[in-house]
């Protein structure tokens, strides 16, 4: 395919413009007051999100002619900020997306009027420093702190009800327990917990997914098969998939030591057209604590360990060596087995093995692995169940749950600071004005985004952010707007907090993708070819059996 380049201001201006249609689309969610943004799909009903990530996810730019030629690099760049601060704190992505466009925006102002960029860059990574030195000794613990808690996640999810129930949830199952959220039976919001079983260990194909949006793989009462060894042949596993799709079992999940090319490949295939809604993983661990681990897995489910010590092979067996339990989610990063099908006394009689060989452990490595086996097999899962009169209703309560459960653990990992934007408003004050040296310049990036998050609360709730703004930097430490009154407040007293890794993450991820584009000096874009239009008439493939 053809390509073109642009250079220098042209071609910032280019990526500017694609992040700027990203940015009003996200940025309209920001806050209590932000609104709710409506996302068309090729198939089903539209997805109604107050979740930034989504937003930028559902946003797909098409670089149609010469004028918008690198627009769509502009728009991705956002999208980066706002998915790596999903990732590594999974709330924020409004925030991170502000922050990252302003940075851009302004820089591309001062290297128009002959900034030196990678000065400018190097001034803003050093602001970004100090900035971060000065977040960290703002923070207040919460552990223990169910109201903290409460607040943190009603602020997050903007809804009281939501706030309350998971601070309950979280006080069930600990600051590490898992918790899971999935579509309810009723109008109502509920909880229960359930024995769950998690594990350090995604899918290992992003094609496996059957939620893309939240990106994990949903498995209902699936079969489960469990191995210690390499999956690579597929002559040889073909008889047992063959065996459960003709007992009508179509969920399943592999745990096994590797699937190699053919055998996923072709898992893959028969999960695209329909014939098996399948999601594989890698065992956990490695050697002896391996074997253990699936051991484990397999008495919780009901299940055999097809094992190569005990010569076994998928050819040899049939599907009683599967296993099941209610439910199993799986993300990139874990999978979660929840209520397993297994006797409830074999896994008793499993978790006192664990304990009398811990007992006798030789060395305190093995004892504290063997107490993470234990408490594995006794974990507990919190289901929080989102109820509402239509799909499109849950669908965007469940995206704030998740946001509002993210932003509680990563508040319980790192403290809160003052919510409503004022935290950044004070780092941003702490940032000298000094636009004399490119130093101090690039300083001045960081200075002026800071601010914009506050700006945008305000927008989106109707009130002057400029007057505003100038009375929050006025008032005491820790004062600023709520948005619901007008009125300039105590925040913590109030309960208006943010998770402080989400600020640090936000800043972190908005300094480091902006800093990196703004050094730009070329962009080089393909040139989109005239698709042909389909010829007429022409038939679907059929779905057929197993490949």
């Amino acid at each position: 395919m053809a390509k073109k380049v642009f250079y220098d201001d042209d071609a910032r201006a280019r990526v500017l413009a694609g992040a700027e249609i990203l940015y009003n689309a996200v940025k309209t969610t920001m806050g209590p007051k932000g609104r709710n943004v409506v996302i068309d799909k090729s198939y089903g009903a539209p997805t109604v999100t107050h979740d930034g990530v989504t937003v930028a996810k559902g946003v797909e730019i098409e670089d149609k002619d010469d004028e918008t030629l690198g627009y769509k690099v502009g728009a991705e760049l956002i999208k980066q900020a706002a998915s790596k601060m999903n990732d590594v704190a999974g709330d924020g992505t409004t925030t991170v997306t502000v922050l990252t466009y302003h940075i851009l925006y302004e820089a591309n102002k001062l290297i128009a009027a002959g900034h030196n960029p990678m000065l400018l860059r190097k001034g803003l990574e050093a602001a970004t420093h100090e900035v971060l030195k000065r977040l960290d000794g703002m923070r207040e613990d919460i552990k223990a702190n169910k109201k903290r808690v409460a607040e943190v996640a009603t602020i997050s999810a903007a809804d009281a009800e939501i706030g309350n129930l998971i601070a309950t949830v979280i006080d069930s199952v600990g600051k590490d327990g898992v918790v899971t959220v999935e579509e309810g039976q009723s109008l109502e919001l509920e909880s229960e917990v359930v024995e769950g079983f998690t594990f350090d260990r995604g899918f290992v194909s992003p094609y496996m997914v059957s939620d893309a949006a939240r990106m994990e793989a949903v498995l209902e009462k699936p079969s489960i098969l469990i191995t210690d060894k390499k999956i690579s042949s597929m002559q040889e596993f073909l008889p047992v998939l063959e065996q459960l799709a003709q007992a009508g079992k179509k969920d399943l999940l592999i745990i096994a030591e590797d699937i190699e090319g053919e055998v996923l490949g072709t898992l893959i295939l028969n999960k695209l057209k329909g014939v098996l809604n399948v999601v594989a993983v890698k065992a956990p661990a490695f050697g002896d604590r391996r074997k253990e681990i699936l051991q484990d897995i397999a008495t919780l489910t009901g299940g055999t360990v097809v094992s190569e010590d005990q010569a076994m092979s998928f050819e040899s067996v049939d599907t009683d060596v599967a296993g099941s339990a209610r439910k199993v989610i799986v993300t990139q990063d874990e999978t979660t087995i929840i209520e397993g099908a297994g006797s409830k006394s074999a896994v008793k009689e499993r978790i006192a093995q664990i304990v009398a060989q811990a007992e006798h452990a030789s060395s305190e490595y093995d004892k504290e692995n063997y107490d993470k086996r234990r408490a594995a097999l006794q974990g507990k899962v919190a289901v929080i169940k989102v109820g509402g009169a239509t799909e499109t209703e849950i669908e965007e309560k469940k995206f704030r749950v998740d946001d509002a459960v993210a932003a509680v653990k990563a508040a319980l990992d790192e403290g809160i600071v003052p919510g409503g934007g004022v935290t950044l408003v004070t780092l941003a004050s702490s940032i000298a004005d000094d636009t004399t040296t490119a130093q101090g310049a690039g300083a001045s990036l960081l200075k002026q985004a800071l601010v914009q998050p506050f700006l945008q609360l305000m927008a989106n709730a109707g009130l002057n952010g400029s007057a505003l703004l100038d009375k929050v930097e006025n008032a005491k430490a820790g004062q600023g707007v709520d948005v619901n009154t007008g009125k300039v407040v105590d925040l913590k007293a109030q309960g208006i907090v943010d998770p402080a890794r989400v600020t640090k993450e936000a800043i972190q991820n908005a300094s480091s993708i902006a800093g990196t584009a703004m050094t730009m000096g070329a962009l080089v874009v393909e040139i989109p070819k005239d698709e042909p239009a389909p010829a007429a008439g022409a038939g679907g493939m059929g779905m057929g059996g197993m490949m």
